[in-house]
């Protein structure tokens, strides 16, 4: 789904029909918007965000006013961050990723949720289906263990030599799991063998990346996640510098927000 259909989303779920029925349309809508990472980070992808608002007649300040809050790349302050916008009673709440949406679930029932680009909102819990999911979740799914599948399957591709691939993800995120196994099983069919390696944070990056050569890794396969797309040139440089082959997530102008 393009950025301007996500928007588009946005845009029905702020009118969304509420108990002050037409008294509803002469108030600014209050928008809340659940970050995983920083705002320094996703700059581009809020400014992206606003203006597509714009561009449907939604002006901060003017008919809508937005809340953000941010956690800094720590999944455990979302649960507490998406409560708090329970709280306030916003009309809309707006999320990324699969940590950020299994939290803004959890906080709320009524509020309608729309959330960008999550890896596979079935396995991760928070839709009962893809066709109809039910409860007040909408938003743009990717469908992250398929396309690590296919990271795998190119990388053998690009090294056919290569026999021992590194699976780079963070543990934070609910999703590992579903991905990791969607990867062994390739792997199994490829005759090669993957190996789970878990990094929380940026500042773990140079020693878990160094320990790579001690586990005899000769490839790096990278896992979607917010914290490790929003640093993938960083992780970039680390894994070019050990002279490891790698595929993953990078990001782009185009791509408004993590899984």
């Amino acid at each position: 789904m393009r950025r301007r259909e996500f928007i588009a989303g946005v845009g029905s779920a702020l009118a969304w029909p509420s108990d002050a029925g037409a008294q509803q349309a002469s108030k600014i809508a209050r928008l809340g918007f659940l970050g995983a990472i920083s705002a320094s980070k996703y700059a581009t992808q809020v400014e992206a965000f606003l203006g597509g608002l714009h561009d449907l007649g939604y002006v901060e300040g003017k008919n809508i006013a937005i809340e953000f809050r941010w956690a800094e790349g720590n999944y455990d302050r979302l649960p507490e961050l998406a409560a708090e916008f329970e709280r306030l009673k916003i009309d809309v709440l707006v999320t990324h990723g699969t940590p950020g949406t299994i939290a803004a679930k959890a906080a709320t029932k009524t509020i309608p949720i729309v959330t960008a680009a999550i890896g596979d909102p079935v396995a991760a819990g928070v839709v009962t289906g893809a066709a109809q999911p039910g409860g007040n979740i909408t938003g743009v799914a990717v469908f992250s263990p398929e396309l690590g599948v296919k990271r795998l399957e190119l990388l053998t591709q690009a090294v056919p030599n290569v026999k021992r691939f590194a699976v780079l993800m963070n543990p934070d995120n609910a999703l590992v799991r579903a991905m990791l196994q969607a990867i062994e099983t390739a792997a199994a069919a490829l005759a090669v063998a993957v190996q789970e390696v878990a990094v929380s944070a940026p500042t773990e990056f140079d020693d878990v990346l160094l320990s790579l050569a001690g586990r005899r890794i000769e490839a790096v396969v990278l896992v979607d996640d917010g914290m490790l797309i929003a640093n993938a040139g960083t992780l970039g440089k680390v894994i070019s510098n050990l002279r490891l082959p790698s595929v993953g997530p990078r990001r782009r102008r185009s791509l408004p927000f993590a899984q």
